[in-house]
Protein backbone atom coordinates (compact mmCIF):
# COMPACT_ATOMS: atom_id res chain seq x y z
CA UNK A 1 0.00 0.00 0.00
CA UNK A 2 1.34 3.48 -0.72
CA UNK A 3 2.00 5.63 2.23
CA UNK A 4 0.26 9.10 2.08
CA UNK A 5 1.73 12.40 2.15
CA UNK A 6 1.65 12.79 5.54
CA UNK A 7 2.97 9.64 6.20
CA UNK A 8 5.97 10.36 4.10
CA UNK A 9 6.52 13.98 6.07
CA UNK A 10 6.67 11.92 8.64
CA UNK A 11 9.37 9.31 7.91
CA UNK A 12 11.71 12.05 6.74
CA UNK A 13 10.78 13.84 9.99
CA UNK A 14 12.32 11.12 11.65
CA UNK A 15 15.04 10.66 9.73
CA UNK A 16 16.44 14.63 11.01
CA UNK A 17 19.62 14.11 13.41
CA UNK A 18 19.96 15.55 16.77
CA UNK A 19 21.91 18.79 16.40
CA UNK A 20 20.15 19.45 13.04
CA UNK A 21 17.22 20.99 11.27
CA UNK A 22 15.60 20.45 8.78
CA UNK A 23 12.43 23.26 6.92
CA UNK A 24 8.80 22.78 6.63
CA UNK A 25 8.93 23.36 2.36
CA UNK A 26 12.31 20.94 2.67
CA UNK A 27 10.09 18.30 4.16
CA UNK A 28 7.33 19.12 1.48
CA UNK A 29 9.51 18.97 -1.24
CA UNK A 30 10.96 15.72 -0.21
CA UNK A 31 7.70 14.15 0.35
CA UNK A 32 6.75 15.15 -3.24
CA UNK A 33 4.60 18.23 -2.81
CA UNK A 34 7.05 21.38 -2.99
CA UNK A 35 3.88 23.60 -2.71
CA UNK A 36 3.16 22.13 0.69
CA UNK A 37 4.88 23.39 3.51
CA UNK A 38 1.95 25.18 5.09
CA UNK A 39 0.73 21.12 5.34
CA UNK A 40 3.81 19.97 7.12
CA UNK A 41 3.34 22.90 9.45
CA UNK A 42 -0.31 21.41 9.89
CA UNK A 43 1.09 17.65 10.10
CA UNK A 44 3.54 19.18 12.67
CA UNK A 45 1.24 20.78 14.90
CA UNK A 46 -0.90 17.34 15.20
CA UNK A 47 2.17 15.47 15.56
CA UNK A 48 1.12 12.47 17.65
CA UNK A 49 4.11 10.99 18.08
CA UNK A 50 6.78 13.27 19.47
CA UNK A 51 9.14 12.72 20.92
CA UNK A 52 9.70 9.75 18.04
CA UNK A 53 9.08 12.21 15.51
CA UNK A 54 10.59 15.17 16.41
CA UNK A 55 8.26 17.85 15.07
CA UNK A 56 10.93 20.32 16.90
CA UNK A 57 13.42 19.80 14.47
CA UNK A 58 11.35 22.07 11.57
CA UNK A 59 11.80 25.53 11.83
CA UNK A 60 10.68 28.14 8.95
CA UNK A 61 13.11 28.72 5.63
CA UNK A 62 15.16 31.86 7.89
CA UNK A 63 15.72 29.33 11.16
CA UNK A 64 12.89 31.09 12.97
CA UNK A 65 11.04 29.58 15.78
CA UNK A 66 6.82 28.85 14.14
CA UNK A 67 4.82 27.57 16.41
CA UNK A 68 5.26 24.21 19.06
CA UNK A 69 2.62 23.08 20.83
CA UNK A 70 4.34 21.56 24.20
CA UNK A 71 5.19 22.26 27.48
CA UNK A 72 5.75 26.62 27.38
CA UNK A 73 5.68 26.44 23.48
CA UNK A 74 8.42 28.11 21.57
CA UNK A 75 11.07 28.68 24.80
CA UNK A 76 10.24 25.02 25.04
CA UNK A 77 11.43 23.82 21.40
CA UNK A 78 13.99 26.62 21.75
CA UNK A 79 15.31 24.94 24.88
CA UNK A 80 15.23 21.12 23.28
CA UNK A 81 17.06 22.31 20.21
CA UNK A 82 19.91 23.97 22.13
CA UNK A 83 20.31 20.90 24.22
CA UNK A 84 20.56 18.13 21.15
CA UNK A 85 23.10 20.61 19.80
CA UNK A 86 21.69 23.27 17.82
CA UNK A 87 23.20 26.76 17.55
CA UNK A 88 20.91 29.97 17.73
CA UNK A 89 21.96 33.86 16.60
CA UNK A 90 19.93 35.77 17.89
CA UNK A 91 16.05 34.44 18.14
CA UNK A 92 16.86 32.10 15.08
CA UNK A 93 18.53 28.44 14.13
CA UNK A 94 22.03 29.10 12.89
CA UNK A 95 21.41 27.70 9.62
CA UNK A 96 24.86 27.47 8.45
CA UNK A 97 25.06 25.30 10.89
CA UNK A 98 22.61 23.20 11.64
CA UNK A 99 20.53 22.81 8.86
CA UNK A 100 20.11 19.08 7.70
CA UNK A 101 21.84 18.59 4.20
CA UNK A 102 21.51 14.69 4.16
CA UNK A 103 18.12 14.30 3.46
CA UNK A 104 18.21 10.53 2.72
Amino acid sequence: MKKTFKETVYEFTRKIPKGKVATYGQLARLAGNIKAARAVGLFMKTNPDAPHTPCHRVVAKDGSLTGYSLGKRIPTKRHILKEEGVSFIGNKVNMEKAFWTDMV
